[in-house]
């Protein structure tokens, strides 16, 4: 199987959330959703409305109901959309986010089917307005701002490292290291552990790159498929081509992961074919990252090395 590398670069630019985000749920009226919905208004995120099919008209959580995506567009003109619906609907959801032009859909759940990700691959690669983060992750989050995700987000603050992770769980050890170090994060995107993921690690580099706000980035792979051989790629031609790069640190997760077991989720299967994370791991280094062994290292890490730069 080819695994696609992420979506068109032509929307990298809609990863950048912030507090003026309008952000939209489908399946709003949901338990998951309405339960996220309640934290994520609290936490100050634009929140515009949502979309139940069948319920269109009513009202949820005081916000506007939809039957469908494209009808939302239309009225409340969403940036981005928070798909909470199950997995074997999630498919169809974000297709239909795709069709409307939703800039940003972001999809939590795990366990959609291989087949209908590849589907939604191949309506990605057929457009330029979508950018499609997930499934299976956390989400994305631009700390204080604008939260579209399950990450827990009270330990994040407003900083400037950026982080894109493929593990969750690691993402918020790097986030815990990064506040206690007073950096603060600027945005954190989840790539997720699916097989056929809509941002990849690459992606979030490039979107880091350019990005104003975000002064240091944090890369956290894992065993499983390409994704950190082609960060590394990425790593090396802008460490080549840029004046002041600005510090990258690395880490790869499942060093001792036996082989052909699935570690947690479907893309973390080190398969006969794929890197070892040790392989990975020097590929980062040679391309010039400085690959730490735990996340608990991260902040002291950046910290000292932003003071260098």
């Amino acid at each position: 199987m080819v695994i696609p590398d992420g979506s068109d670069d032509d929307t990298l630019p809609n990863l950048r959330i912030d507090q003026n985000t309008r952000v939209i749920y489908q399946g709003f009226t949901g338990k998951a959703a309405t339960k996220n919905a309640k934290d994520t208004i609290e936490y100050g995120t634009n929140i515009v409305g949502g979309v139940s099919p069948g319920k269109g008209g009513q009202e949820h959580l005081g916000l506007p109901v939809f039957n469908t995506v494209r009808e939302a567009m239309e009225q409340v003109k969403p940036q981005a959309s928070s798909v909470f619906v199950p997995a074997q609907f999630a498919a169809k959801a974000i297709i239909e986010s795709i069709e409307a032009e939703v800039p940003l859909v972001v999809a939590v759940a795990e366990h959609i089917p291989v087949q209908d990700m590849l589907r939604v691959q191949e309506v990605l690669r057929t457009q330029s307005r979508t950018r499609l983060v997930g499934p299976n992750c956390p989400g994305i989050i631009a700390p204080e701002q604008c939260r579209i995700g399950i990450m827990p987000y009270k330990q994040y603050a407003k900083g400037v490292v950026g982080i894109v992770s493929k593990s969750g769980t690691l993402s918020y050890e790097a986030v815990g290291a990064t506040t206690k170090a007073g950096l603060g994060q600027s945005i954190v995107v989840g790539m997720g552990g699916d097989m056929l993921p809509g941002t990849t690690l690459a992606d979030g580099l490039k979107l880091f790159f350019d990005h104003a706000d975000t002064k240091g980035i944090i890369v956290i792979g894992e065993i499983g498929g390409e994704a950190e051989l082609n960060a590394a790629e990425v790593i090396r031609e802008y460490k080549r081509t840029t004046p002041n790069p600005k510090p990258i640190i690395a880490m790869v997760a499942g060093r001792t992961a036996p082989e052909g077991k699935t570690m947690g989720h479907a893309g973390a299967l080190l398969s006969p074919r794929d890197a070892s994370a040790e392989a990975k791991a020097k590929a980062l280094e040679a391309a010039g990252a400085v690959v730490v062994p735990h996340p608990g290292l991260m902040g002291s890490e950046m910290k000292r090395l932003m003071a260098v730069d």
